[in-house]
């Protein structure tokens, strides 16, 4: 069964380059990889095959289930190596870059993400999910293997994930993006037992503390901040209302009730119902001029 684009997850890295001859140290990496596995088959072909030609066969899936595991940790170990003598000359830095090969930090930057294309193509394609968060932790990503991160696109630096954290399916969490002719770069930090909806959008230097939910098809805006224990939801993301649900403690907010009914009035009451709905005219217009100085704020700074 065909799969959408929009369904086609990463953790993938993104695919503006400087220029194309970044290609070479992708396809040096990618033959790098492919030798262990090649002297591996020629190993085991020579023990089994003159020997015991059965086991060769009943083993064989095995063996494939090795190679691949040897292609992962081979891809991440050189690009690890290749990655150190790269920061050696140029380190990743946070700001905002021409998006042209002539800027120096475009150029490292485009370099670092061909080298990292590999490595974290291989481990999404494995069938168990721990393999993608090793391999951000081994490019710097602060993560735990806990944190539920492989059906979402994750780009491999600047990224700090707290616990506990869900990242929705097709969902984007950037540390990057390009405006124009510009590339930002800003660390996006995600906290405790975070939220992210289905295709919602972290763009780059979001802060989202403890407890907090990021609707689906949400998006924040560069440098935004959502606060800890509430819902957002929108494009830009604004409060919707408490995240009283999260895990365990909505038995303690619905309380005891009668009968199914009531308990179904209770909840609705609950999630559907807005945190603003019942604002004063004054309190209205606070966060109408809050809005608007925001916005200032925003297009002073070129956001």
């Amino acid at each position: 069964m065909s799969v959408p684009s929009s369904m086609r997850v990463g953790p993938f890295t993104p695919n503006i380059l400087a220029r194309k001859r970044y290609i070479i140290p992708y396809v040096i990496l990618m033959w790098l990889t492919i030798i262990p596995i090649v002297l591996e088959f020629w190993l085991y072909w020579r023990w089994l095959y003159h020997w015991k030609p059965i086991h060769f066969y009943l083993f064989l899936p095995l063996l494939g289930f090795l190679m691949y595991l040897t292609m992962v940790f081979t891809a991440i170990i050189f690009a690890k190596l290749f990655l150190v003598i790269i920061n050696l000359f140029n380190k990743p830095k946070e700001g905002v870059f021409l998006r042209d090969p002539s800027d120096r930090d475009f150029r490292y930057w485009s370099l670092r993400n061909t080298i990292k294309k590999w490595p974290t193509w291989l481990s999404h394609r494995f069938p168990f999910p721990f393999l993608d968060n090793l391999c951000f932790k081994a490019f710097g990503v602060k993560t735990t293997f806990k944190n539920s991160l492989f059906e979402g696109w994750v780009d491999t630096e600047f990224i700090e994930f707290g616990k506990n954290v869900v990242v929705g399916q097709g969902s984007h969490i950037q540390s990057s993006c390009v405006v124009g002719n510009l590339i930002i770069v800003r660390k996006t930090v995600i906290e405790d037992n975070v939220r992210i909806g289905a295709h919602a959008f972290v763009m780059p230097g979001t802060y989202i503390e403890k407890n907090a939910v990021l609707a689906a098809n949400s998006a924040t805006i560069v440098g935004q901040r959502l606060e800890e224990g509430w819902i957002y939801v929108g494009v830009p993301a604004k409060k919707f209302k408490r995240n009283v649900f999260f895990e365990d403690s909505l038995q303690n907010v619905l309380g005891q009730v009668e009968n199914v009914e009531k308990l179904r009035q209770k909840y609705e009451e609950l999630y559907i119902k807005r945190y603003d709905e019942h604002l004063t005219i004054r309190e209205r217009i606070r966060r109408v001029k809050e809005r608007k100085i925001e916005e200032q704020r925003r297009k002073a700074l070129g956001i």
